[in-house]
Parts: C-alpha cells; structure tokens; sequence
C-alpha cells in the first residue's frame, strides 16, 4: 500500500522495513519469536514502520508483530508442520513496490528471500539479511550429507549479495568472511527476559508433582522435538548417566514431530509439551542440569534461557555454544558426537551440588550481558548505517 501519512514521534515520516520471513508465526520457533520481538521494538520503540513478507497457515501459533502480508507457500516434504515459499509473485512485488521500503530484511535464504533480493536491487533500497538457522548443519540428520557443498555455495552467494549480514555470533560472521562472503558482518545476538527466566521460578510442588523428589538431579531438555537438535545423542547420554545407578530424572519441555520417537527413547522422562511465558520459566527453573547436545544451533535461546534460570549447562562444544559458556564456569562443553562425554559430565555435576549451584550462579550472572532493549537497539543503529551509506543515486520513491 502506498504511504498512509503516518509519522513517529517526531514527526517524521517513518523509516519503512520490509521484512521477508520463512515463517513468521505460523509455528512457533526461536527465529521468528525473535523477529516478532524485533519488529515490536521497530514499531514500538522506533517508531518505524514494518511491513512482513511471510507464508501463513489458518491455525497461527501466536499473534504476529507488523502487518502480516502472506504469500503462496507449499508444506516442505517430510517436515509438514513448516512450509515454503514458492518465490515472490507478481502481486507481491506489487505490494513491495506500493509500501517504498527504505530497507529490505531478509531473514531466509529461501525462494522468497532470493526474489526480494533481486526487488530490492532494482529499487534501490539496502540489503540487510539476517542468519538465523544453520541450515547446511541440518542435512546429516536427514541422509541428505552429499548435499552439503552445493548447499554451502547456494548459500554464501545468497549472503555475498547482500549490503549487511547479522550473524548470531562473531564466529559464524568470521567463517562466511572466510568462505569469501564480502557483506558486512554485524553481530546481532540474542537477549533474554531475566526477570521472566529467573532461578526464583522453581517450584518445588510443581516439582514434585512432576514425581521428582526434592533430592533428585533433573536433567532438562529445551527446544523442538525435532532430530537435528541432537535428540539421539541427548536419550543415549542420559541413559549412560542413569546406568551407573545415580537417581537422574528427565524433563522434556517441547513439542514437534518426533516426540513419539523420543519418548519410545525414553520412557521415564516427563513430557510437558510446548510452554510459553510464565509455565515455560517454571518448568525450565525446575530442571537443575539442562543437557544441550545440538550442534546445529546458530545462538541458542534456550541455552541463554537456562542460564537465565541459575541452570547449569552441558552443550556442544560448538560455534554457538562455545560464544555463550565458558567451559567450566558457566557451564561444560563437550565433543558434539559422543554421548559418553555428556553422560560424564552430567554425573559429575549431578555428584556435586555445590559446584553446580556455583556453575548456575555464574550462568545466571554471566546472562545478564544479553538485554533485548540494547540488542534490538543495535539492528536499527544497522538499518540508519545502511540508508546513510546508500549512494546518492539510490533514492527511494
């Protein structure tokens, strides 16, 4: 639609972002919980205007933030509950075109991601791409391996056509400098809601009803039940940590296709199915150890969640997860593949309490680094350098 009139605070007309997602709201993941955090600061605390580009369903899993523009998409096979979009059609560059972005976000590498690529080109608004999902990481779980080259390729050019990229963490910016990625790199972590996710959630009569007793060390897992987010190697670490006779309970907090398959795994753990909000920091703060062995995360929210909530934490020894813990004090990392690295260091912080309370008082201390207001703040510093930088020739309408 064309410009309504609106302006901010000051008076001004205000700055337009058309931003383009894979999925915005119609399943509910760290990536678009973040982008509908970011377009409500944008709007709220900018002032900006937002218009998104995304596929939708008629069963959403939350509200969105913005003005929510759907475009054609199609379920991706074998993994139905996301789906794809089959590029930018006409009526959709047509919508693109009538809103006059300043600035094109693209959060995808995907069809429509590509199309609004070149769009922007043409009508001379800044590129900036933001990485959220490492996706090349995903194809071993799905015996797709061989695929993982041209995958890489596909995806460095897409990234290289870009004026801006923010990456998760300094490390994955500095691996697509390295693959020859000429875009400029700024690191846009995440933040957390520390007066949400605090250590003073836990609850011992949610615990207990749970059936954990009072002395039991609960392991927790966070996230989608899906395979690439280290399910197989999260049920055998367990199981090796419950083999040598420690009293260990299990908490699954998550929902996603192959909960079936993970609770065949483990038949012991408590499930509690997807929790949002104040439920989702009870249950996280009633876990004392949270066991994260995906090596597929590009920041890790809930990793920074569990930190949050006095946690200690066993990870990856991965990019992501080697950028929020230091080994040994806020939390332990061990080789991405081998379950009984993780079975061992879950006994050692489960034989003692006294350095896993002081592991999560560092995680929670170390947490507070990550604020919303000040990391949200950074991408629209982004978007201004970009529309500064912008060649003079380059005016949008």
């Amino acid at each position: 639609m064309p410009f309504d009139g609106y302006t901010n605070r000051r008076g001004e007309r205000p700055l337009r972002v058309a931003l383009f997602s894979g999925n915005y709201n119609y399943t509910l993941d760290g990536a678009n919980k973040t982008l509908n955090r970011l377009v409500d600061h944008l709007e709220r605390v900018e002032g900006f205007k937002v218009r998104v580009y995304s596929p939708t369903s008629p069963t959403p899993a939350f509200e969105p933030k913005g003005e929510l523009v759907s475009v054609p998409s199609i379920p991706i096979p074998t993994r139905s509950d996301y789906r794809m979009a089959v590029g930018l059609p006409p009526a959709t560059r047509r919508d693109v075109e009538a809103f006059r972005p300043d600035i094109v976000h693209l959060s995808a590498p995907d069809l429509l991601g590509m199309g609004a690529q070149k769009l922007a080109r043409r009508i001379g608004a800044p590129v900036v791409a933001s990485l959220h999902t490492l996706f090349e990481s995903y194809l071993d779980y799905y015996a797709l391996g061989w695929l993982k080259p041209a995958l890489e390729r596909r995806l460095h050019a897409f990234y290289d056509g870009c004026d801006y990229v923010l990456t998760p963490t300094r490390a994955v910016g500095e691996n697509l400098a390295a693959a020859g990625v000429c875009a400029d790199m700024r690191v846009w972590a995440r933040g957390v809601d520390g007066e949400l996710f605090h250590p003073a959630r836990r609850n011992l009569d949610w615990r207990r009803a749970c059936g954990f007793a009072d002395d039991q060390t609960v392991v927790v897992f966070l996230g989608r039940l899906v395979m690439e987010k280290g399910l197989a190697i999260f049920a055998e670490a367990v199981a090796q940590a419950q083999a040598k006779g420690r009293r260990i309970g299990v908490l699954v907090i998550g929902d996603g296709p192959a909960r079936a398959w993970f609770q065949e795994r483990m038949p012991g753990a408590v499930f509690t199915g997807f929790q949002s909000g104040e439920a989702l920091a009870r249950a996280l703060a009633g876990g004392d150890i949270m066991l994260n062995p995906s090596k597929t995360e590009s920041f890790g929210n809930v990793t920074l969640e569990a930190m949050a909530c006095g946690l200690a934490v066993v990870a990856a020894d991965a990019v992501s997860p080697r950028a929020l813990l230091r080994d040994g004090e806020t939390g332990l990392l061990c080789p991405a593949d081998d379950a009984g690295a993780y079975a061992a260091a879950v006994r050692s912080l489960a034989d003692d309490v006294q350095r896993r309370r002081a592991m999560g008082r560092a995680a929670r201390e170390a947490s507070g680094r990550y604020q919303w207001s000040e990391i949200l703040a950074g991408v629209a510093g982004v978007y201004r350098e970009a529309l500064a930088r912008r060649p003079a020739d380059a005016v949008a309408a």
